[in-house]
């Protein structure tokens, strides 16, 4: 079907018309990704993306290894954000276990405030990219700097700065080391201020604004149609967030918001929509990192006896089985389907849904009729990473 799309748009060109490769790098490097433009001069009449370029054979990998050795190539899918990637896995292989109910408390909150502090890591990398996308350079290099110090938390805790292996079925890697949570507690201390400051320079400069208001709008009806979540289908007005609706872990402890765009700049669903609904969710990120710190110090302080993989089963052969499990990644819907035949501990078929590859289906609807330059500001709202699109 899609083939045949393409032909008829390629053989269909006016004498007017052009096509225009942006790729497979640029547009501004997000990944590897190549965009097939038909141009009547500066306006874009059609896009075309094509993917595969990244490929990197995630579900075979998960259908020749057992669940746990799985984990690290699950933290390349969207390498940003290995923490949430990783979590998702975890409990969709704990539920199948049945043992998701007897994961300890202080576990479950060390999960949450890890996935919450890679979730703002990876929207500082979204919103500091996308400002150099459009021209804003300071805010990039403010962004990577507030990244730093979560990186360096993470790599404490885990060994690693960006493929952390650190939530196991069952468990954890290590418990957080002596004194993270003080560490913790400084660094939003400090960081609170600083995304103020981010939105004095970028969210309201009117440049900025120009750029992305009334660009690349979403409506809501065709990002449900396309299967879009995460900010992309938020920033189109929907409070879908899956902590909320599934309400897995101890997110139904914890209090927070959705935050949604409302078309305060200019249409709802538009390119700056998407970047505020990012922005926002930062503070409640910020929230939720506070009231996990505050559990983890008071009733569920460390202990001698702590063993942070008591719970790990020795064999994972969950029995047989159609499983899918899904969980709110930065970028959206990240759910993993699994069929299991019982008799061993490798999955006879994954299959991963990656967000990034549905919020980048609905790039052709949102940008037909848009200058070359916009572009650019559409690609960086969608916030597409290109190792679990190509997975």
């Amino acid at each position: 079907m899609e083939s045949t799309r393409y032909q008829k748009l390629i053989s269909h060109i006016e004498p007017t018309e052009m096509i225009l490769n942006m790729g497979p790098q640029h547009p501004s490097t997000h990944g590897v990704l190549r965009l097939e433009l038909i141009t009547d001069g500066e306006i874009v009449k059609e896009v075309i993306p094509h993917v595969g370029y990244l490929h990197r054979c995630f579900e075979k990998h998960a259908e020749n290894l057992n669940y746990q050795q799985t984990i690290p190539f699950v933290d390349r899918l969207d390498y940003l954000a290995s923490m949430n990637s990783s979590h998702a896995w975890v409990m969709g292989v704990e539920k199948m276990m049945g043992i998701d109910g007897d994961i300890p408390k202080r576990i479950e909150y060390i999960r949450v405030l890890v996935c919450e502090l890679n979730r703002i890591g990876s929207h500082l990398i979204a919103l500091g990219t996308y400002g150099i996308d459009i021209g804003a350079f300071t805010p990039f290099l403010w962004c990577f700097r507030d990244r730093e110090h979560i990186m360096n938390m993470l790599e404490w805790a885990s060994g690693s700065r960006m493929l952390y292996n650190y939530i196991w079925v069952g468990g954890l890697f290590y418990d957080l080391p002596v004194g993270f949570e003080e560490r913790c507690k400084e660094f939003i201390a400090y960081f609170k201020p600083k995304m103020n400051e981010l939105n004095e320079l970028l969210t309201g400069n009117q440049i900025f604004i120009s750029r992305t208001a009334n660009v690349g709008i979403l409506p809501l009806q065709t990002a449900v149609n396309y299967g879009c979540s995460g900010p992309m289908l938020r920033g189109s007005g929907l409070k879908w967030d899956l902590r909320r609706v599934d309400e897995y872990s101890v997110y139904p402890e914890l209090e927070f918001e959705i935050p949604v765009g409302k078309g305060e700049m200019g249409t709802t669903g538009d390119c700056w929509d998407r970047f505020k609904v990012r922005t926002d969710e930062i503070k409640e990120s910020v929230h939720i990192i506070s009231q996990c710190l505050e559990r983890l110090q008071t009733d569920l302080k460390r202990t001698t006896d702590f063993d942070p993989r008591a719970k790990l089963p020795k064999k994972i052969i969950p029995k047989a089985q159609d499983f899918y499990v899904r969980a709110e990644n930065p970028r959206g819907e990240l759910g993993f389907y699994f069929i299991t035949d019982g008799k061993t501990e490798i999955p006879k078929r994954v299959k991963a849904r990656a967000p990034s590859f549905c919020n980048l289906s609905v790039i052709s609807e949102i940008s037909r009729g848009v200058l070359i330059a916009d572009m650019v500001a559409i690609i960086g709202s969608v916030d597409i990473v290109l190792g679990e699109l190509d997975r």
